[in-house]
């Protein structure tokens, strides 16, 4: 039987239940009374009692009271009580969702994307995007963690709205003004770890993780256990059908690993699109394996890295970390991603031990989200320096240009539609010998790099925080850089989107035509886009077209870009 994690209304009042397995003795402490609580023979323990909405609740361990790890809402902070919650499932209204091959995502850092840092603010930006051509939200991690800001994966209560973002009214109005403009909204949900402080599952039960075997962040969650997958899959269930998600972006799946991962990830699918059978939701995988297991398993895309750093060491020639496998001919990599999706496949590359990767090239475009700048990418330079501050901002362009008319899955970064050049800097708000760790640790990270010294932002600071909210401000660069916005994402919709819907008919032609430059021809069902793309060098093959789109004059800038579409 499906053990339900944390508070669920029944006829005869509130149960809750929480994983104890190891555990001997589990009690509810509701409104300030004990309620002992019944072991269950799967390690679950429950009790049902009168409960009012707004009680708040804790659960006392073997000694020890802790808030529920499945909260939906918390009293304070992380440390704080939970509080009784009724379901309010999104409405059943008109929205369907929307195809996959219409996907133009933005992804936001919820309190960073607006002065007030809000999804009340975020809100009000929602019909801009919209005019822009943009077709889908994607929220970084909105799940409650430590402190009141930070980027959002080291949250600790992943079914909690983190409250400097708003109540779970405000997501829900997000959601509507969203679907009321024609946007899909994904959330960014971890599931592979949790963060360093206020995580009380490592008490509540021990056996959640497998101390054998270890990520970046601790202990590996043991995925081979059934109350573990229940609380990832509820957790995916409760955002989708209380606020009327149109998807998940699921982070670092590399690190889902062990006995039962695989079998999890595909049960994990089909339970969350079980939710509203008659909606279209969308699963995105963060996977640096470069493997096709997943999108051949129910899921939609995988993030597509290889692209990224392609495009990264062909406009700054950076060879770092690593960059350092793409920066021997970045443009010849390029061709590769444009082809095949990802570029390495299990083949030897330079400056990587190990190869990484399998064939891909037969999965379909849509099976690739590409983008030119991320939360990642950005955020992880030790000063958060945008594409725009690293690269001629004439190649910049065209990369861009190149990411929303190409056959993938496009991803924006905030603030890139407007060429804002306003830092993504790392941030967070930890207290004690926890702040000075990470203070440290960031620190240590960039030591090699000389020119930097002492000069790597305090991610502890107010200041590193507010460095990097967006910049909205009205300027001739903004007005630019959001007219190419509209333009390519209006050739997008009219002439990309009708071939990928209507599948593709045969592998692309990639030609590189000298050493900076290249074509492409992709074929589809009911006909072909071809581009001509050049970064860095005015080459004589690249010769003009009749092109439907274009960016800079093809055989004349050493930056340019022409797209067309012909029906076959």
């Amino acid at each position: 039987m499906t053990r339900h994690w944390g508070g669920q209304w029944s006829g005869d009042g509130w149960t809750a239940r929480i994983w104890a397995p190891d555990a001997k003795d589990v009690g509810l402490v509701l409104g300030g009374r004990h309620h002992p609580m019944a072991r269950q023979g799967d390690g679950f323990w429950s009790v049902t009692v009168p409960a009012r909405e707004g009680d708040e609740y804790l659960f006392r361990i073997d000694g020890q009271d802790i808030p529920d790890p499945a909260s939906r809402l918390q009293a304070g902070d992380v440390h704080a009580p939970s509080v009784v919650t009724r379901p309010s499932p999104a409405p059943q209204a008109s929205w369907q969702g929307r195809d996959w091959a219409e996907a133009v995502i933005y992804e936001l850092h919820l309190g960073t994307f607006t002065p007030e840092g809000t999804l009340a603010a975020a809100t009000e930006k929602l019909a801009g995007l919209a005019g822009l051509g943009i077709t889908a939200i994607e929220l970084m991690p909105i799940g409650q963690w430590s402190g009141a800001r930070g980027w959002g994966y080291d949250g600790v209560l992943p079914y909690a709205l983190h409250p400097a973002y708003g109540s779970p009214d405000d997501l829900r109005r997000f959601v509507d003004r969203a679907h009321s403009l024609g946007l899909m909204v994904i959330l960014d949900l971890v599931m592979n770890h949790f963060g360093p402080e206020g995580a009380y599952l490592h008490h509540a039960a021990p056996a959640f993780f497998d101390e054998s075997r270890h990520t970046p962040w601790g202990a590996a969650i043991d995925f081979s256990q059934d109350a573990v997958r229940e609380y990832w899959i509820q957790c995916a269930e409760y955002w989708i059908g209380e606020f009327g998600l149109d998807g998940l972006r699921l982070d670092a799946v590399h690190q889902i690993t062990g006995p039962g991962a695989d079998d999890f990830m595909r049960q994990f699918a089909g339970r969350v699109r079980a939710v509203d059978p008659a909606r279209a939701i969308h699963l995105i995988v963060e996977d640096e394996r470069n493997e096709a297991f997943l999108r051949q398993n129910g899921y939609d895309a995988s993030w597509n890295d290889d692209f990224h750093h392609a495009v990264h060491c062909a406009l700054t020639g950076e060879s770092d970390s690593y960059y350092a496998s793409f920066s021997h001919d970045p443009v010849g990599d390029l061709s590769l991603a444009l082809q095949r999706g990802h570029i390495e496949e299990g083949q030897d590359r330079p400056d990587r031990d190990e190869p990484r990767g399998e064939p891909c090239g037969h999965l379909p475009p849509t099976g690739f989200v590409n983008s030119t700048q991320t939360h990642d990418q950005v955020g992880n330079r030790a000063r958060g320096e945008r594409l725009l501050s690293l690269a001629d901002p004439d190649g910049v362009r065209v990369a861009y240009a190149l990411l929303l008319t190409a056959p993938y899955i496009p991803m924006i970064f905030m603030g890139e539609e407007r060429g804002a050049t306003t830092p993504f800097l790392f941030f967070a708000d930890y207290t004690g010998d926890l702040a000075e760790a990470v203070r440290k640790g960031r620190a240590a990270e960039f030591a090699g790099i000389a020119s930097l010294g002492d000069k790597v932002p305090d991610p502890l600071s107010i200041d590193t925080f507010q460095r990097s909210k967006l910049d909205w401000s009205d300027s001739d660069t903004a007005r630019d850089w959001l007219d190419l916005t509209r333009r390519a994402l209006a050739f997008r919709a009219d002439h990309v989107v009708p071939l990928l819907k209507s599948g593709r008919s045969a592998p692309a032609e990639v030609a590189r035509i000298g050493a900076a430059s290249l074509t492409a021809t992709w074929h589809f069902n009911v006909g072909t886009l071809h581009l001509g793309l050049s970064l860095g060098q005015a080459e004589p093959d690249l010769k003009p077209q009749d092109e439907a789109f274009s960016v800079g004059r093809a055989g004349h800038d050493p930056f340019a870009l022409f797209v067309t579409t012909r029906p076959r």
